[in-house]
């Protein structure tokens, strides 16, 4: 048994009693006499999953003050929300124990129960350990049915005794093929119309991430977030955007017809690193959209950022709701968080209406599986066209193995997420301190990495998110790629033009964080004397010149006519596409977006630096025929004022 039950009771013969009743019928248990006590063992210990409490504790063995009910329920799940909690007392009087429906049961102590308090915490944590669309896809791949069905290997048969392509079944093994079956398996359920064990599913996903639905993605958190967009706001409707937001945000705003109110990050221009958006920005911004007559509908905003970077999310929240607007967060690199009080609170914990996260990022789950995460208290009304535009979004042969990583990836966090978050924080804290110990090389601390127009913010950083400036290297940051992909066999996550970013997932091991130092050390001994300058924060001071005004809704630029012509001719022309600078990946321009001078300046400017621009071809740019403007500014749909 690879799980715990805390026992949490000062009375010594009851607890006692209990220890002897509880471990005599196979339970790991663990005895605390204090309130203190039983908080650092929750702390501790990563294996607790159920704890059995008296109503009424001291605080500790010196101070016998004492602490009762919700109080201590409530800061047991502050430590770790994904335990379950039993009351276990001498109090009879239900409307004394009231609790708000946090806990998870009642025993009387008088009552000798023991097997009952057996039975169910066994219930409660093998539901929680269970992955039933996962357990089922294996069963029916064990029973080796004939398919007459798609997909049209057939279970590997068409390719496993292939002369030509045997290898490919080799790689990827029988069990793949076996268990990439089609929707015609009914017992495997539906991802489009979910009616058992991919609901079931589903179910326990919503339980663990702490929302009130949960709905499995198989084409990546991209189409998570198009799906939202495109479900809360009409033709015309209008959302607050970061700028810096995944390209996704910006397509589902052309999808949705929707208006953009972007919303400038902060900016770190010694490092070239985009931060949160100030939080006086955002308020000022509702305040002047809805005072402007928008309608505005939603605000979608990336916590944590692509560095690490964590909001103060449940101010945002609170914010946005007293103004009738619906949060949507876009957790793609923070999935993980939900799992350990370090990053609280999340987006669902902070009281977001929806959630999207990328769990194949930061935990266990295939890559493009993903998750959406529903709090709304107004979905009833909406959740018939959510799964319309689900389904637009969804192929109709999902990847069965997708899902079946999705239900694993949820049991293995609710299960160990918490000690294997523990673990990861203790490799950060080494990897942090031997990269310290090198002359050329520093991992940046929170100061570091954010900028005076947010230092107030409260905001915080992702400790399994390491930036680390190579200024002093002697080498560029793709110089620095380079060597220690190729000479190292070292792959990172991103660069900036002076930093590297690496990340720390649940699957980071000390073999792995030495390698890396050992590298960084060779690096260092082989750069010599070299000095560079790689000009970041001109580009990066430029970029923040360079925004300019949405003269058209996104959609009807992105679908009017387009000629492509060259950057110096595009002066007060209307792009028609994306044109984005990467680094950073920020688009410099989107479909609507006036084209100034000082955007064609730093265009050149990013070009010029070599940096990779997508949708700048051959210094060519799509702008929409002046005959287009004409006719869409007739017709009523210029926004600009």
């Amino acid at each position: 048994m690879y799980y715990s039950v805390l026992i949490v009771d000062n009375d010594t013969a009851a607890l006692e009693k209990s220890i002897q009743e509880l471990s005599g019928r196979g339970l790991n248990t663990i005895a605390c006499s204090t309130f203190e006590s039983a908080c650092e063992k929750l702390k501790e210990d990563g294996t607790i999953h159920v704890v059995l409490s008296e109503w009424s504790l001291p605080q500790s063995r010196n101070n016998k003050k004492r602490i009762e009910g919700t109080a201590i329920f409530k800061k047991f799940l502050a430590l770790r929300n994904e335990v379950n909690i039993f009351i276990y007392t001498s109090i009879t009087d239900i409307k004394q124990l009231s609790t708000g429906g946090i806990t998870d049961g009642y025993f009387f102590k008088e009552d000798n129960v023991y097997g009952d308090i057996f039975n169910k915490i066994t219930a409660a944590v093998d539901e929680k350990k269970s992955a039933p669309f996962y357990e089922k896809l294996v069963q029916y791949a064990r029973k080796s049915k004939d398919s007459w069905h798609t997909p049209g290997h057939a279970s590997g048969n068409s390719v496993k005794n292939s002369p030509y392509v045997k290898d490919y079944f080799e790689f990827f093994g029988e069990n793949l093929f076996k268990s990439d079956v089609s929707v015609s398996v009914p017992e495997l359920d539906s991802l489009l119309h979910p009616e058992g064990v991919i609901q079931e599913a589903q179910e326990l996903a919503a339980r663990a991430f702490n929302a009130r639905y949960t709905y499995f993605v198989t084409n990546g958190t991209s189409t998570a977030n198009k799906i939202l967009i495109q479900t809360l706001l009409k033709p015309g409707d209008a959302i607050l955007l970061d700028r810096n937001c995944h390209k996704s945000a910006h397509y589902g705003v052309i999808i949705a017809g929707a208006e953009p109110i972007y919303l400038m990050p902060s900016v770190n221009n010694k490092y070239g690193i985009f931060g949160p958006i100030p939080k006086k920005n955002i308020i000022k911004a509702m305040d002047d959209a809805l005072a402007q007559n928008k309608r505005l509908k939603a605000i979608i905003l990336t916590n944590c950022t692509y560095d690490g970077l964590i909001y103060d999310i449940e101010d945002i929240v609170n914010e946005a709701h007293k103004r009738n607007i619906k949060v949507i967060v876009d957790e793609a690199w923070f999935g993980h968080a939900n799992f350990h009080r370090e990053f609280y609170p999340t987006a669902m914990a902070a009281g977001a209406d929806y959630a999207t996260q990328s769990t194949h990022k930061t935990m266990s789950a295939f890559s493009q599986s993903s998750m959406i995460h529903v709090n709304d208290p107004d979905f009833e009304d909406i959740q018939d066209f959510f799964m319309e535009n689900y389904n637009m979004h969804a192929s109709t042969s999902p990847q069965y193995p997708m899902i079946a990583s999705l239900d694993v990836a949820r049991k293995q966090m609710a299960m160990e997420g918490y000690s294997l978050l523990n673990r990861v924080f203790k490799l950060a804290e080494q990897l942090k301190s031997s990269i310290n110990s090198l002359k050329k090389f520093r991992v940046l601390e929170l100061e570091d990495l954010i900028s005076d127009e947010i230092k107030d913010d409260n905001i915080r950083v992702d400790k399994t998110k390491i930036t680390i400036d190579i200024s002093k290297s002697g080498f560029s940051s793709k110089e620095l790629e380079h060597l220690l992909l190729n000479k190292h066999n070292i792959q990172i996550e991103k660069t900036t033009f002076n930093t590297i970013s690496i990340l720390l997932t649940i699957g980071a091991t000390y073999s792995r964080i030495n390698r890396l130092y050992l590298a960084l050390e060779s690096i260092e001994k082989q750069s010599g004397n070299r000095k560079k300058d790689s000009g970041s924060s001109k580009i990066i001071k430029n970029f923040k010149l360079a925004l300019s005004p949405i003269k058209y809704r996104p959609r009807f630029a992105f679908y009017s006519d387009s000629e492509e012509i060259p950057l110096r001719d595009s002066l007060k022309r209307v792009s028609t596409m994306m044109v984005t600078p990467y680094p950073p990946g920020i688009p410099l321009l989107v479909p609507g977006q006036l084209i100034t001078q000082e955007i064609i300046n730093a265009l050149v400017m990013y070009r010029d630096y070599g940096v990779e621009i997508h949708g700048f071809n051959n210094g060519l740019v799509q702008v929409m025929p002046e005959e287009e403007e004409a006719r869409l500014k007739k017709e009523g749909f210029s926004i600009l004022s």
